[in-house]
């Protein structure tokens, strides 16, 4: 159980200071490529920080590929996402009381075809990235992981986001996204929906792709 409890806490923190990142470069006036980078590398650090202790999954979709592939307990999927959620939305609540959410746009619309394209492409592409870097065998240690998956989610920033779709790629951000105001609910309730969905073919092509593992 404490062994357990370690593991959410870590993805707990990560998750916080990935949305804090997200919130903060995107709402305080950040342009430019300052918030793709700035988000890549805020996963990127914490991956390397907290990966040997839970994964550095940071993201419910992860961590349903993780099961989907089998490098992580169905019955942790809830505990993990639940810690994930949690951190996510502690970080939203951070950015809404330092900066009112009356001072900036309230949510962004988008086409929702170009929505589901962008968020299932790149929330397929983190997910594939993460399970063939950190969780495959004849990479086992490798010293790039974080740097990769990092890379991931910077890729989908500069390719879709905030033009195609929220640029979430993660339940737990596409969540604070509506608490910050940042996302009308509506998309982020389908954001959500599309990022599970990718994860599940995430895991599936792993598996498809891959030999005894």
């Amino acid at each position: 159980m404490r062994e357990n409890l370690r593991k959410y806490l870590v993805e707990f923190i990560g998750t916080f200071f990935l949305v804090f990142t997200v919130g903060s470069t995107t709402l305080f006036g950040a342009s430019g490529v300052i918030p793709p980078i700035a988000i890549g590398f805020a996963l990127m650090i914490m991956v390397y920080a907290g990966g040997h202790i839970s994964g550095g999954h940071y993201n419910p979709a992860v961590s349903l590929a993780a099961v989907i592939r089998g490098a992580l307990p169905l019955s942790q999927w809830v505990p993990y996402s639940v810690a994930q959620i949690v951190g996510g939305v502690a970080a939203a609540f951070t950015v809404n009381y330092i900066l009112s959410p009356q001072n900036y746009q309230q949510g962004a619309e988008f086409s929702i075809p170009a929505l589901i394209i962008g968020e299932f492409l790149f929330t397929f592409a983190l997910c594939y990235v993460v399970l063939l870097t950190a969780t495959s065998r004849p990479v086992s240690g490798n010293s790039y992981y974080g740097f990769a998956i990092g890379a991931a989610v910077t890729v989908g920033a500069f390719a879709v986001g905030g033009t195609l779709c929220t640029g979430a790629f993660n339940p737990a951000v596409a969540i604070s996204l509506g608490i910050m105001h940042a996302a009308f609910w509506k998309i982020a309730g389908i954001t959500v929906l599309v990022n599970l969905i990718a994860a599940i073919a995430a895991g599936l092509t792993f598996k498809a792709v891959t030999y005894n593992e």
